[in-house]
This record gives structure tokens, sequence and C-alpha cells, in this order.
């Protein structure tokens, strides 16, 4: 980063604390790392180390117990339409058919007409295989479908941050792989900041440019690996394995502090 730049989005030393049984549980602690514009950053961590709840806070959907989110320079203090969440739940009306599901991101945009949103939408409902299945109703859909709208409903509103948590967990592995390979060609193509939360190993190295390995109790920052590689990547490359082994080592040793740290 060029001296006097500010980081796209920056996290400086974040805690988070919740309420339990009348104590103060710290579920994130010392959370403070910087995303470049144009970068893929994936939270990978054991069940119950956070990594949720460090993507409300970048979204402003909570608010840290101490210590700043910053999105473009600026405190994050809301949500905003710049930066959007992808939740686990598909969050689908279903009232709504797929089409009419995806254009609901873009109705608040009055700079497009109504025949420029239905084609934004129907290029992304194309995008994600579900041209045909349009005018369908979520309950219509088996539960890999719905996901894939709520992807493409993102998708569509071209946001400068995606913020995903586990978006890809309810597909077949050929749609997984399929959707991982779109999102990167949108994100090449507009740049757009995404931060995944996957407990997938392949996934956040196939995905990221660095992989932010969380410890738990509380949420802490282990490690942060660099991913060296040219996109799109190789799965069955030895370079990809090497990162896989890296990251997978880290979990397993976690807790033998005799081990030593890969230095990447």
């Amino acid at each position: 980063m060029a001296a006097g730049t500010k980081p796209f989005l920056q996290l400086d030393r974040v805690d988070k604390s919740f309420e339990n049984d009348g104590k103060l549980e710290k579920v994130l602690q010392d959370i403070t790392f910087e995303m470049e514009k144009g970068e893929v950053v994936s939270i990978l961590g054991k069940s119950g180390c956070g990594k949720s709840t460090l993507l409300n806070l970048i979204g402003g959907f909570d608010k840290p117990s101490s210590g700043d989110v910053y999105f473009d320079g600026s405190i994050v203090t809301s949500p905003s339409r710049r930066a959007i969440m992808l939740f686990q739940d598909y969050g689908l009306f279903p009232w709504r058919t797929v089409k009419k599901n995806v254009e609901l991101g873009l109705e608040p945009d009055k700079s497009l007409t109504p025949e420029a949103r239905k084609k934004r939408a129907l290029d992304y409902i194309k995008m994600v295989g579900l041209e045909e299945s349009q005018n369908r109703f979520p309950s219509q859909l088996s539960g890999g479908m719905k996901q894939r709208v709520a992807i493409a409903r993102a998708l569509a509103i071209k946001p400068e941050l995606i913020l995903m948590d586990e978006p890809f967990a309810a597909l077949d592995t050929f749609n997984r792989y399929y959707l991982q390979d779109e999102l990167l060609k949108l994100q090449d193509q507009e740049k757009t900041n995404i931060v995944l939360v996957t407990h997938d190993i392949d996934e956040a190295v196939y995905l990221s440019d660095r992989v932010i390995i969380m410890d738990s109790n509380p949420g802490r920052i282990k490690k942060v690996v660099k991913i060296n590689l040219s996109k799109p990547r190789d799965r069955s490359h030895g370079d990809f394995h090497y990162y896989r082994k890296v990251i997978f080592d880290s979990f397993r040793f976690a807790k033998n502090e005799n081990q030593p740290e890969y230095n990447i």
C-alpha cells in the first residue's frame, strides 16, 4: 500500500463481548487487520471462534465493544449498500419468484429503469444456472437452488464489499466449484472486495489472496497466510496442496506449543 493511502477495510484493536447469565463473555479480542482494494480474504476457524460475529461487525450489523472498524476511511456505524452481507440462511421472500427475489435488491436504485433492472437480474440468474427456474417460487426450489438465488441477488447489486458466511455450503461439489469460478470472474472484473467465512480449507485456498486463521476462547487472529498463487488455481497442483497443508497443520497442532509456525 502506498504511503498515505488509507486501507479499503481496517479493523483496529476490535473486541466484542456479549452478556451471558449476567456476565460479560468476550467473543473477539484484539482483532487488527487491513484489507487492500480488490482483495479476497477468507476467515477460517473452528466453530465458536467468532467468525460470523466478525462479519457482522464489518457489515455494521453490530458494534464493537471496543476498537473501530473503518470502511474506505470512515468508521462503520450501520449497514450500507456498499457492503452486502450474504447470510447462511437464504432470506428469500416466499411470495416472490426467483426473478423478483433477485430484483428486490435493485429496486431502491432509481438510476435503473425497470427494463435494466430485469435484464441485470436475469444476467445473474443465468450466472447461477437458474434461468429455467426464474418464474418459480422458493417453495418449489431445493435448498441448494435457494442459496443460488440468494447469491445472485447479492452479486446483482454490484457492491464494493461482499461479506459471505458459508455461502456455498448447501451446494453440491460441481455447483460449488462453478459458483466459485463465477465469483472470481466478477471479483476480477469489478475489483470487488470479498470477506468469506468458511470451514472449507480448499475453498479458502482456491478463492483467497489471504487466509486469516482464527483461534478461540476468545476469538483472535492466530495467523495470516498469504496465498502466493495466480488465479484461477489448479486444485491438483502441488503448490495448492502445500498451502492446504500449511493451513491444516495450523489447526491440527493448535494446542502444541512446541510445533513451529510456518513463516510465509
